[in-house]
């Protein structure tokens, strides 16, 4: 049995759900979110992306942090309250990313990029230290941006799944960069769709 071939395939069906619900800025995304990276992970570290690998550690815990964030459950203290008294718990609205933020947003993704490039390249046999690091790297700030609904986050991750999408390719996991490259073309859609709904157009 190939159980490369079969992470493909289950990532790839997993990784359609959750870009639909996140296209549809459904809170559901979060939960497909915890499941996706254990898939993904175990694919990844079998491929020889170790920083891909570790990433998805990230993105269970960023999917519990995001899933508590569009929920309101972080954001209790200030709400409005109901008739009865209870707070009530706003979704948080798809926002544009405060200008203040690009900066701090820049350096980290710098910082995270050096800091696994070192990594990569010191301490593993990874035959593509810098593309995996930048990927990486990136994928830490857009999930953050994602879980604030930062519509801006939908151009970072076009960055990422371009780049991902040519080195699953290399790394002979079609499926997966298929997958990718058709992230690409839907992050282009997303973007669009969560800027019409910023104006109230959807």
């Amino acid at each position: 049995m190939d159980w490369k071939l079969i992470l493909q395939i289950v990532g790839v069906g997993l990784g359609l759900v959750y870009l639909w619900l996140e296209y549809k800025a459904n809170i559901w995304l979060w939960v497909v979110g915890l499941v996706m990276p254990v898939v993904h992970g175990v694919l990844y570290y079998q491929s020889g992306l170790y920083a891909d690998a570790s990433m998805n550690v990230y993105y269970v815990l960023a999917g519990i942090y995001g899933l508590a964030v569009w929920r309101g459950w972080l954001r209790k203290r200030g709400l409005p309250k109901s008739d009865d008294g209870s707070k009530v718990q706003a979704m948080l609205p798809i926002s544009h990313t405060p200008l203040k933020l690009i900066v701090p947003l820049a350096g980290v993704a710098v910082g995270v990029f050096a800091l696994i490039a070192f990594i990569l390249i010191r301490f593993t046999d990874s035959t593509v230290p810098l593309l995996d690091a930048a990927t990486t790297a990136l994928s830490v700030v857009a999930m953050w941006m994602l879980s604030r609904k930062f519509v801006e986050q939908w151009l970072v991750w076009l960055v990422v799944d371009l780049v991902s999408c040519g080195l699953y390719i290399y790394k002979d996991i079609p499926f997966t960069a298929g997958l990718y490259g058709l992230y690409s073309i839907l992050a282009v859609a997303g973007f669009i769709r969560w800027k019409r709904q910023i104006l109230g157009k959807i």
